[in-house]
């Protein structure tokens, strides 16, 4: 990766790194919470550069900060599917279709801007800090759960994954207990190692439930989005797109950072301790996890047309695939940024992406997160793992990162 080559230019002869063989996204490096060692070292060397994509593609890796918020803010680079090259081995060949009715986040504007228009009122900062006391009562009935089974749990399952399912279940008025219909459809919607065509399968079942749910909405309306947005222009299909993509979100990145952040957390102890001692540092608390962790990564974007982006032309059709892990890991944006401090000022972090299409859930995801983790940890003082951190088994191939268990203990009270 560090070998060059030398290109002329037209005031002489320049170096530029190799192209990069491979996108790097093998995470066990040691500490389960940092990037790929790779990431950073290929940022260091130039945060935006060549890239081979599997499919033989030669097209872009973004690593730095300013790089990757760039190239999302610009409208010149497209989030349609059709037009992505993908840096996932195992798809090559594979034609990518265009997004489904609803799913925006395979759209630019303007099918991408009538669909958020749509949404994005319902998802405000004020209308997210409502479903504060719903989200206080849920993890308090987990809490309780936890404790009177007694004093050793897996955290994902009793705490961390119901909590924000029973929430975007609640919000959109999809039955909690219909909940083993789609769950495992998600989880192989986000596993890398699913073929093209199980993913596929997975997200039919998924749109296929959502759209019965929606009409039978239409017909008898409740008060949850669902129902809510059967009174605009969406068609059935529309809405069924919709509510797959905002139910597959909500269910999985939300109990990823619960998870994974209380793991890190428990890894960190003076960190543990302050926000323990200290409940106003919940929000930047938050916001530090989301960019020391970034479970969602990486994004991809096609140029439209010619552009240039940190010196570098990047040309029409060409595609970027944006790492948001090393973006967050900044030293030029975070000063020592492999470093968890709760009382860092982490504004500006892209674990929500960036420009239009920044991630329409992330107040909710705040809300949950800013009062799941002090809660947890109030309410358990001697919370601890119950295995060596090296045992915690990890989601390595997974477009969410976190983990598939975390077994806790504590002293019973």
């Amino acid at each position: 990766m560090t070998h060059e080559h030398t290109t002329a230019t037209a005031t002489g002869p320049t170096t530029a790194p190799a192209d990069v063989t491979a996108f790097p996204a093998d995470r066990h490096t040691g500490c389960p919470f940092d990037p790929p060692a790779e990431l950073a070292a290929l940022r260091e060397e130039s945060p935006l550069r060549r890239m081979r994509y599997p499919d033989g593609h030669r097209g872009w890796l973004a690593t730095g900060h300013t790089a990757v918020r760039a190239i999302m803010a610009d409208p010149r680079f497209s989030a349609r599917y059709e037009l992505l090259h993908l840096p996932t081995p195992g798809l090559e060949g594979v034609e990518i279709p265009p997004a489904a009715p609803g799913d925006f986040t395979g759209m630019d504007a303007p099918d991408h801007t009538r669909y958020r228009r749509l949404l994005t009122g319902r998802f405000t900062v004020r209308r997210m800090r409502l479903l504060t006391e719903r989200v206080e009562e849920l993890t308090a009935q987990h809490l309780d759960a936890m404790a009177a089974a007694g004093p050793d749990a897996d955290l994902v399952e009793a705490y961390a994954q119901p909590v924000p399912a029973q929430m975007i279940c609640e919000l959109l008025g999809v039955p909690y207990a219909d909940r083993e219909q789609f769950t495992g459809h998600v989880a192989t919607l986000f596993d890398q190692r699913a073929s093209a065509d199980e993913r596929a399968a997975a997200y039919g079942a998924i749109e296929a439930y959502v759209k019965d749910l929606a009409v039978a909405k239409r017909a008898e309306p409740t008060d949850d989005l669902l129902s809510d947005l059967t009174s605009t222009d969406l068609t059935d299909d529309e809405l069924a797109g919709v509510g797959s993509l905002l139910l597959a979100a909500g269910l999985d990145t939300t109990a990823n950072m619960i998870a994974l952040g209380t793991f890190a957390l428990l890894s960190n102890p003076e960190q543990l301790a302050a926000l323990r001692a200290e409940p106003e540092l919940a929000a930047p608390a938050v916001e530090e996890l989301l960019r020391y962790l970034t479970v969602a990564d990486p994004a991809v974007r096609t140029a439209l047309e010619d552009v240039v982006v940190e010196g570098r032309l990047i040309k029409a059709g060409e595609s970027v695939t944006l790492s948001f892990q090393a973006a967050n890991r900044d030293p030029a944006r975070f000063p020592e940024p492999d470093r968890l401090d709760l009382r860092r000022a982490a504004t500006g972090h892209v674990a929500f992406g960036h420009g239009p299409h920044q991630c329409l859930g992330q107040q909710l995801a705040r809300v949950e997160m800013q009062i799941a983790l002090p809660a947890l940890l109030r309410r358990f003082p001697t919370l601890r793992l119950a295995v060596d951190p090296s045992e915690v088994p990890l989601r390595e191939q997974n477009n969410i990162y976190g983990v598939r268990s975390l077994p806790v203990t504590w002293d019973e009270q």
